[in-house]
């Protein structure tokens, strides 16, 4: 990851709609979501949708895939995933105690709910 994949990322974040559709897909893995359930769960046109979904797309950060007569939209949690690492790589000018709060803020996100509890 470098400046440039960065700003891309951020640029195609920096938009309400395009935030909320890629949160969503974030909750959606790893099955994704069609277009159109995108579309209707986020209350978009679909053209309007499919525009957004494009500038994400060319930003790395979701995926595509046609099933069917579908196109089913995947967060790429490993494009995330460099964006995050790109950004806190030099966290805290080398003292990681001052990075544990993020860390621990971070932490239950990435923890697998038990069955039975949520």
């Amino acid at each position: 990851m470098d400046d440039t994949n960065t700003v891309n990322a951020f640029a195609a974040l920096a938009q309400t709609t395009r935030l909320d559709a890629f949160r969503l897909l974030v909750t959606h893995e790893p099955d994704g979501l069609p277009a159109g359930e995108i579309a209707r769960l986020l209350g978009v046109p679909h053209n309007t949708m499919s525009t957004h979904l494009a500038t994400l797309q060319r930003a790395d950060l979701i995926t595509a895939e046609r099933q069917s007569r579908s196109i089913v939209y995947r967060a790429s949690l490993d494009s995330l995933r460099q964006v995050v690492t790109f950004l806190l790589k030099d966290c805290c000018a080398g003292h990681p105690d001052l990075c544990a709060p993020l860390i621990a803020d971070l932490a239950p996100c990435c923890t697998q709910k038990e069955k039975g509890h949520a």
